[in-house]
């Protein structure tokens, strides 16, 4: 569940002093300040790419700098999901001569190389481990090189999830096992929390027509907030299917 602060009414445009950015509300402009004594889920994150890459070889190739992690809205049952810059093929922006292009997205001055984009399954209906587990799954997609493409036999058409889950369930637990409390405990956390959103977001590169902007900066976020709540207990007898970016 993603929210927007309320706040004073201000023109629309530029950033707020508290890291919040001015927007056209339905009544009015509305200035969205954010308070800065909530948790920043997005750091929080980082600091977690960061800490595994350190901890656990698998991912010692993972460069938290070249990771932006943002907040989007729901799709289907995903709690996340991970976009490449580059094409697998060409291990660039560009397809192919002529084809179509990738968008750039650069953060302080340094190229983003995966976007996480965390879903409303993952701050409302989760619990802590499946929040570690799914940010775990979503970074173990990025190739070994960790050039902006994608692990090829990681793909979930080459491995099926139930397995790809209990893999990376080991690397969780082994992680665990050693982990800093510290880096630990912003995900059990329960109520409002700063995250990271677009104001202005990458289109879909695969339409021709596509208008978007080439160039996509930190001009182009803004802190919202996100209403973090555990999970909710299982119905009794109910199944249902294991979802992306979980363990099963």
């Amino acid at each position: 569940m993603l929210l927007t602060p309320p706040g004073a009414f201000k023109a629309p445009g530029g950033p707020t002093s508290q890291g919040g950015r001015c927007l056209s509300g339905q009544g009015g402009p509305i200035c969205s300040d954010v308070v800065k004594d909530r948790p920043n889920l997005t750091l929080a994150v980082k600091r977690l790419v960061r800490d595994v890459a350190g901890r656990v070889p698998e991912f010692s190739h993972i460069k938290a700098s070249r990771v932006l992690v943002v907040a989007g809205e729901a799709r289907r049952a995903s709690r996340a999901t991970i976009r490449p810059a580059h094409f697998g093929i060409t291990r660039r922006r560009i397809a192919s001569a002529g084809g179509a292009v990738k968008p750039l997205v650069r953060i302080k001055g340094r190229k983003i190389l995966y976007i996480i984009t965390l879903r409303p399954l993952w701050f409302v209906g989760s619990s802590q481990k499946e929040r570690l587990a799914t940010v775990l799954h979503e970074l173990y997609h990025a190739s070994n090189r960790f050039d902006g493409t994608l692990h090829g036999g990681r793909r979930h058409s080459r491995l099926p999830l139930r397995k790809y889950n209990r893999r990376v369930g080991k690397l969780l637990d082994r992680y665990l096992s050693q982990a800093s409390p510290e880096v630990l405990a912003p995900f059990a956390y329960q109520g409002e929390v700063r995250v990271r959103m677009w104001l202005e977001g990458p289109g879909s590169f695969h339409e021709e027509e596509y208008g978007g902007r080439k160039v996509y900066t930190e001009q182009q976020l803004y802190y919202g907030l996100a209403v973090m709540r555990g999970a909710r207990p299982a119905r009794r007898g109910g199944g249902g299917r294991g979802r992306r970016g979980t363990l099963s």
